[in-house]
């Protein structure tokens, strides 16, 4: 039975694939890469996680920690033929990816450690950046790794709020 969509092709789903990575300024999850390609009707999960793989093989998709990403050889031999798929694909692709890139953009500008101190307790270190540098940088200290680790994910969820009250505070109208 014929499938509906535009890819179909193994060549078409590794464009596609590395289209979709090319985009995206930091590694992504295979979860989350397998909801941004898995957007044509033409292929199915089995197919796109071949392609994957076979992209892993000729190395221009590398797996590392924290996901997976397109090499410099990837790069290159995507923006040369990525032209190939059809535009509504790129279409949907470039508006699926969207909230992506701008959710990697601001993890990005967040920054968050945590370390033990010889004394007990622990030091939390968090910042916030824009594209001209570091905007503000929080040192505290937290009684444990638990509540040091509670610490950065509320900064992580509301950094920008935490910064523009802190201006309030410091800059009372």
């Amino acid at each position: 039975m014929d499938r509906l969509g535009f890819i179909h092709e193994k060549f078409d789903i590794k464009i596609l694939i590395l289209f979709v990575l090319r985009r995206l300024p930091a590694p992504v999850s295979f979860e989350e890469l397998s909801e941004l390609v898995l957007i044509d009707d033409g292929f199915d999960y089995f197919d796109y996680t071949q392609c994957l793989s076979e992209l892993e093989q000729t190395g221009h998709v590398e797996k590392t920690g924290e996901g997976y990403k397109a090499t410099a050889l990837g790069c290159n031999h995507g923006e040369a033929v990525e032209t190939g798929i059809p535009y509504s694909v790129r279409s949907k692709a470039e508006t699926k990816a969207k909230p992506v890139i701008a959710r990697m953009k601001r993890d990005a500008l967040i920054g968050t450690t945590h370390e033990p101190l010889r004394k007990g307790g622990f030091s939390v270190k968090l910042s916030l950046s824009d594209d001209m540098g570091k905007l503000i940088t929080l040192s505290m200290l937290a009684p444990d790794e638990e509540k040091a680790i509670i610490m950065e994910k509320s900064f992580r969820a509301e950094a920008e709020d935490i910064y523009m009250k802190i201006i309030q505070m410091l800059l009372p109208e």
